[in-house]
C-alpha cells in the first residue's frame, strides 16, 4: 500500500498553481493538499471519491413534449422582414 502523499503550500504558490495541482489531486498523485498561510494551514483539498457523471445523456428523460405539440410546425406564423429581403423598416 502507498504512503498518503500530503502536498503542504502556500496560498500564494497555491494561486499560480492551482489548476495543476486539481489535475495531481484527480490523478491522485496526493491525497490531499493542505493550504497555509505564514506557515498556518488554512484549508485542505481532498480529490473526490465521486465518480463525476458523463455529461452526454446526462438530462435523459427529464423533458416530457406533449403529445399535441408538433416539433416539425415552424415556430414563427409570419414570414421575418429579412426573407422577404427587408432590412430596416
Amino acid at each position: 500500500m502507498m504512503a498518503e502523499q500530503v502536498l503542504e503550500i502556500s496560498a500564494t504558490e497555491f494561486k499560480a498553481k492551482c489548476l495543476g495541482l486539481f489535475k495531481d489531486l484527480e490523478a491522485h498523485r496526493y491525497s490531499k493538499v493542505v493550504i497555509t498561510r505564514r506557515g498556518k494551514p488554512i484549508a485542505e483539498l481532498t480529490p473526490s471519491d465521486r465518480e463525476v457523471p458523463d455529461i452526454y445523456g446526462c438530462m435523459e428523460g427529464s423533458v416530457i413534449i406533449p403529445p399535441d405539440v408538433d416539433l416539425t410546425k415552424p415556430v414563427l406564423e409570419d414570414i421575418p422582414d429579412a426573407e422577404l429581403g427587408i432590412l430596416h423598416r
